[in-house]
């Protein structure tokens, strides 16, 4: 269910316990514990933790507190233990100019060298940062398209800081810290970014849940931050743990690729995943490469689209929910009549539903369905993008007239339904002018999509 992304167990608080840590985090629902290095004796640690206990990967570096006298022999010795298949990554590294334990140029050299050896093993990074995120951001730039993929651990900077890391696709995680008394601008960032840009860890021994404070910290309580991520998010656990989960197995490896499903929970709404085809290509979205949602497979091929009457059996008693989405990675509108038959159960029997659209349903079905919303749709979300029609064909990889069809199709639709009109929060496009639009053109709702 959870994988506890760093716990140093190699610490001196588990040499009596380490099993009893290890079945405990079990009970707990960890499936997996990443133990990183600190320097070459405790990557050895980990390493020999990882061949022991089925439940561990291992990562290896050199803490930049241990950088003082680093060299770059250590990098061979580094790499000798990488042979090992369940070597998952390099860290922990980074920088750190809160404590003074190590010159600055020494940790810069040590990162970017460790850097490199991730590049050569293909391997992503578990970056610790405190009080260092210009030289970090700097040290990253320098490698270009080249650099490794990266795990921003126990995070604890401002809201513009953590945009900038999941805009260069990495990734943040929280400790017990946002679970602390004073911790509201960490909880504030971690309530912004999305779930999919996430990972979930403890750093054991350190930075135990506040319940738990002043004790040692172990993977069997990363259900707490689980459960305030989720309350953050206005998600369950399980949602938590499931999308963190794959997180983990994108970055890592770990785990394996879910199957697909034909509907989806998340909250407490029911989203249906009518199609995976779509007549557009938008830059943002990933439909293509990596069909996954909240750790949900979307991607099914044309033949596997299930008919209407599965979807209803899956639904069952739509009353259960908040309400029924038609939302996957494709444009649900390319099967109409489908989502038409669903849509019209949902309603009679109590339920509430909603289409998220790119606004092409009636040039893709030659005729107007918003005629058909009545008694079927009480909401829909259009994917407005951009009020400029060019760059919104740039970004959705379409001709420009089809912006000319997605307005006209708005403005058809909230006669018979709600309608919210939407862009993804991407730094090139307006937002103020298109939720002025939006609000005082069209006289609907506006609503931003994060972008992840």
């Amino acid at each position: 269910m959870f994988v506890d992304t760093h716990a140093h167990l190699f610490d001196n608080n588990y040499k009596n316990n380490i099993d009893d840590v290890i079945k405990r985090a079990k009970e707990s629902g960890v499936d997996y514990i990443i133990v990183p290095g600190t320097d070459l004796t405790t990557s050895f640690q980990a390493v020999e933790l990882a061949k022991k206990y089925d439940i561990i990967y291992a990562a290896v570096g050199i803490h930049p507190h241990e950088t003082a006298n680093f060299e770059t022999e250590q990098l061979n010795d580094l790499e000798k233990l990488i042979d090992n298949p369940k070597i998952i990554a390099i860290g922990e590294i980074g920088l750190d100019y809160y404590y003074d334990f190590s010159p600055k140029e020494n940790q810069i050299y040590a990162f970017e060298k460790q850097i490199e050896l991730a590049i050569k093993k293909n391997l992503p990074i578990i970056i610790h940062n405190r009080q260092a995120s210009e030289d970090i951001f700097k040290s990253l730039e320098k490698f270009g398209n080249d650099k490794p993929k990266a795990q921003f651990h126990c995070f604890s900077g401002e809201l513009t800081e953590a945009k900038k890391i999941v805009e260069m696709r990495n990734y943040i995680s929280f400790t017990g810290n946002i679970t602390y008394k004073k911790a509201d601008t960490l909880r504030e960032v971690a309530s912004f970014i999305s779930i999919e840009d996430l990972l979930l860890e403890t750093d054991s021994p350190y930075m135990a849940p506040q319940n738990y404070r002043g004790k040692t910290n172990e993977p069997s309580l990363l259900s707490f931050i689980a459960e305030e991520l989720a309350r953050l998010q206005h998600l369950r656990v399980e949602d938590v743990a499931r999308t963190t989960s794959y997180n983990a197995y994108k970055l890592y490896g770990i785990g394996k690729m879910p199957d697909v499903s034909f509907v989806y929970q998340i909250g407490d709404s029911l989203y249906v995943n009518v199609t995976n085809r779509c007549n557009a290509d938008c830059v943002f979205c990933s439909r293509k490469e990596d069909p996954v949602i909240a750790g949900y497979n979307l991607g099914m091929k044309k033949s596997e689209e299930p008919e209407a009457d599965v979807y209803i059996k899956l639904i069952g008693d739509p009353k259960k929910y908040k309400e029924i989405v038609f939302c996957g990675y494709g444009e649900p509108t390319i099967r109409w009549d489908v989502v038409k038959q669903v849509a019209k159960y949902v309603k009679a029997n109590g339920g509430k539903t909603r289409l998220n659209t790119n606004g092409h349903g009636n040039f893709l079905n030659k005729k107007d369905i918003t005629e058909e919303f009545a008694g079927a749709i009480d909401t829909v979300s259009i994917s407005l993008n951009s009020v400029d029609r060019n760059e919104y064909a740039k970004l959705m990889r379409v001709d420009p007239s089809l912006h000319d069809e997605m307005i006209e199709f708005a403005k058809k639709a909230k006669l018979k339904s709600k309608v919210v009109m939407t862009i993804v929060g991407l730094s090139q496009v307006d937002e103020q002018k298109a939720k002025k639009f939006v609000i005082e053109e069209l006289g609907v709702e506006f609503r931003t999509r994060t972008y992840f």
